[in-house]
C-alpha cells in the first residue's frame, strides 16, 4: 500500500509531489490568518459607524470589502490549484498500488474478492489516505497559526469558569474538543463500528462476486444469489442501527458546540470588555482551535472506513504472500 513512497519511480510525484500540497495548505493557513484579521477590523469599524452615523466614509467601506474579495481571491486560486494537483497525485499513488497487484495477479486472482480489492479498495484507501493526511497536517498549522492569536486576544478579559486566567480560552477549547472526541471514539469502539464496517464489504464482495459468476454461468441457482442478498440486507441493517446510536452523540455535540465560544465569553461579553471587532476576531479564532483539536471526532466516519480498507488490504496482500510461498514450496 505504500510502495509509492519508496520506490524510485514514484519519487517525484510521491515526496515532491507531497511538499508541494503541504506548502499550498500552510499558504491557505496563513491567508486564513489575515481573513481573521479582517474580520476583526471590518466589524469594529461597522460598529463605529452604527453608534456614530458619518463616522466613516463610503470609500473606507467599499475598501475594505476590496481587501476580504482579494484575500478570498488568493485563497480560492490556491485551493482549486492544489485540488487539481491532488487529483493527478492521488491517481499515481493508486498506480503505483496496481501495478504490484497486476503483476502478482496470477495468484491475487485465486483469492475471494481480488477484483473489488484491487480496483475499488486502491482508490477508497487512495483518497482516504491523502483527505486524512492532509486535513491532519492543516489541522496542525492551524494550531501553530491560530492558538497565539488567541491567546493574545484572550488576555486581560473574563472568561466563565476560568475567571481572569489568560489561558482560560486556549484550555476551555482543549477540554471541550478533547472531551468530546474521546467521547466518540469510545462511542464507536463499543458499536464496533469498524468491524461491522468490515463485515459490511465482506459480504457486497461475495454477492457481487456469485453476480458476475451467474452472467456466464446458467446453473447459478437464484436461491444462492437470494441467501447472499439477504446477508447484505442483514449486514446493512445492522450498520444503519450502530450508526443511529453514534450519530445521536455526534451530532448532539456537534450542535451544542456552535455555542461553546459564546458561552466562555460570556462574561466578557456581558461586562462589555471586548469590541464587537475583537469578539468576531476571538469566535473565529477560537473555532480554528476548536476545530483542529476536534479532527479525530470530525474525521471518524472517514477513520472508521480508512480502518476497514486497511484491514481489508492487509488480509489481501497476506493472502498473496501465502500463494507465493506455496508456489516456491511446489
Amino acid at each position: 500500500m505504500f510502495r509509492f513512497f519508496n520506490q524510485k519511480n514514484w519519487f517525484i510525484w510521491s515526496w515532491i509531489g507531497s511538499a508541494i500540497i503541504l506548502s499550498s495548505l500552510w499558504i491557505q493557513v496563513k491567508i486564513d490568518v489575515k481573513i481573521n484579521e479582517w474580520f476583526g477590523e471590518f466589524y469594529d469599524m461597522i460598529q463605529k459607524a452604527l453608534g456614530a452615523p458619518n463616522s466613516i466614509t463610503i470609500e473606507e467601506y467599499w475598501a475594505s470589502l476590496l481587501s476580504f474579495i482579494t484575500l478570498a481571491a488568493m485563497y480560492v486560486g490556491v485551493a482549486v490549484v492544489v485540488s487539481f494537483f491532488t487529483s493527478h497525485y492521488l491517481f499515481r499513488w493508486r498506480t503505483a498500488m496496481v501495478e504490484w497487484y497486476h503483476s502478482v495477479y496470477d495468484k491475487a486472482r485465486k483469492i475471494e474478492g481480488a477484483a473489488q480489492r484491487v480496483q475499488e479498495d486502491t482508490i477508497k484507501f487512495s483518497r482516504i489516505m491523502e483527505s486524512l493526511g492532509t486535513s491532519l497536517i492543516e489541522a496542525v498549522m492551524i494550531l501553530v497559526e491560530f492558538m497565539p492569536i488567541l491567546f493574545g486576544l484572550s488576555i486581560g478579559i473574563p472568561i466563565f469558569f476560568f475567571g481572569d486566567w489568560d489561558y482560560g480560552l486556549i484550555v476551555g477549547a482543549l477540554i471541550w474538543s478533547v472531551g468530546g472526541t474521546i467521547f466518540l471514539i469510545l462511542l464507536g469502539l463499543i458499536l464496533r463500528l469498524v468491524g461491522v464496517e468490515y463485515d459490511l464489504q465482506k459480504k457486497e464482495a461475495a454477492y457481487r462476486k456469485i453476480l458476475v459468476i451467474a452472467e456466464d454461468d446458467g446453473s447459478i441457482r437464484p436461491k444462492t444469489i437470494e441467501e447472499l442478498f439477504d446477508g447484505v440486507r442483514s449486514i446493512h441493517f445492522l450498520s444503519y442501527i450502530r450508526y443511529l446510536y453514534f450519530n445521536i452523540g455526534r451530532i448532539a455535540y456537534l450542535q451544542a458546540n456552535v455555542l461553546s465560544a459564546y458561552v466562555f465569553l460570556a462574561p466578557a461579553i456581558v461586562a462589555g470588555a471586548v469590541t464587537l471587532g475583537v469578539m468576531q476576531q476571538i469566535i473565529r479564532a477560537f473555532g480554528r482551535v476548536e476545530g483542529s483539536m476536534q479532527y479525530i471526532l470530525k474525521a471518524w466516519p472517514t477513520i472508521i472506513e480508512l480502518a476497514s480498507v486497511y484491514k481489508r488490504l492487509r488480509e489481501f496482500e497476506s493472502k498473496i504472500d501465502q500463494e507465493e510461498l506455496i508456489d516456491e514450496k511446489v
